[in-house]
């Protein structure tokens, strides 16, 4: 599996103008009870700035965002062994991705988690950043905690 590529991905956390950050249920893991950020594939030749507002446009069904920051660089992760056998996971050993900070500005009746062809999340919710670690969000736990504390000066925290 160490010779399989890294998928490149685009990933965000949304800030509400309370300083809020959103976070979903995941479609595929709702009955473990598994939250995430929305997050996508990078189309080839896609900038990661194009990707993320197409990616949140897909599944939260709004692209109502300013981009606030970039993370500096790419973070990878490995999928653990169980999520390797699932058909797409099979072809990449994990992702590398590029994280932003970006701020909501639509309505929240502007979501919309059945706008995707193929559904993300089924439920979703606005939280504080230090409610992120008592949130379920699985193998993903120490990437979303590293994420957090560098996009923190965001929130109302």
């Amino acid at each position: 599996m160490s010779d399989l590529p890294y998928r490149r991905n685009v990933a965000a956390i949304i800030f509400n103008p309370k300083g809020k950050i959103f976070i979903a249920l995941r479609h595929d893991l709702a009955k473990e009870g598994i939250w995430s950020f929305p997050q996508g594939g990078i189309d080839q030749h896609e900038d990661p700035r194009d990707a993320i507002k197409r990616e949140l446009s897909e599944e939260i069904g709004s692209d109502q965002i300013e981009i606030l920051e970039e993370y500096p660089e790419w973070l990878s992760y490995d999928f653990p062994p169980d999520v390797l056998k699932n058909p797409l996971k099979g072809k990449y050993k994990g992702q590398t991705q590029k994280w932003f900070a970006v701020r909501f500005i639509g309505n929240d009746s502007d979501i919309n988690l059945d706008n995707d062809v193929e559904k993300e999340f089924d439920d979703w919710k606005w939280i504080d950043i230090t409610e992120l670690k008592e949130i379920k969000t699985g193998y993903k736990r120490d990437l979303y905690a590293k994420i957090s504390e560098y996009f923190k000066k965001y929130s109302n925290a």
